[in-house]
């Protein structure tokens, strides 16, 4: 049995204080459905260059779960002209408070439900040590967004849908874990669009 999902913990829009400088955002519906936005997981899903990695885990080198695709929206040329607006839209919300603007995409594409992500930080470079944001966009099929704080803690599990933005702040990347599980329940392909400024990951 699948733990109780607790997305009703956060109102349409709400910020949630998760203890030792860590807070979680989470906008429902961040993009509207009726101006276009339903065709962007068409798009992005034959537009972006998607690759497969595989990585060692102990003994083996094994596939990852998903595809991903990584870019520099401020060097480079956007693969899709919506990542832009995007991350445009993003800084004119949090830059401020960031002190610094979003300049990079990772997008991952999750295909069915046995598609996932382990728990992990996105603590490789700045964030390692600097408190800093994450903010994730999902299109697509709604996939659970586990977060769990280090060294052990009650844990939330959220429902991600197509649409909703989610962002982590603070020291949540050094002080909390986030994964997508594994699901046995019968989904749709997701894309997770994951926003961050320069030299995080």
């Amino acid at each position: 049995m699948e733990p109780a999902l607790q997305s009703s913990l956060f109102d349409q829009t709400d910020r949630r204080d998760l203890g030792n400088g860590a807070w979680l955002e989470v906008r429902s519906g961040w993009l509207p459905q009726d101006d276009g936005d339903e065709s962007l997981f068409g798009e992005l899903r034959d537009a972006i260059p998607w690759r497969a990695e595989r990585r060692q885990m102990y003994d083996r080198v094994l596939d990852v779960p998903r595809l991903v695709s990584f870019h520099n929206l401020v060097d480079d040329p956007p693969p899709h002209p919506r990542l832009k607006q995007l991350r445009r839209r993003l800084n004119d919300a949090y830059a401020g408070e960031l002190g610094e603007p979003f300049v990079t995409a990772g997008l991952c594409l999750y295909r069915d439900g046995t598609d996932s992500v382990a728990w992990h930080g996105d603590n490789i470079g700045r964030s390692r040590t600097d408190d800093t944001m994450v903010a994730i966009v999902s299109l697509g099929a709604t996939r659970v967004f586990a977060l769990r704080p280090r060294g052990g803690g009650p844990s939330l599990r959220l429902r991600h849908g197509h649409g909703d933005l989610l962002v982590m702040g603070g020291s949540c990347q050094r002080t909390w874990e986030h994964s997508i599980p594994k699901t046995t329940r019968p989904t749709g392909p997701r894309i997770s669009i994951q926003f961050r400024p320069y030299d995080v990951r």
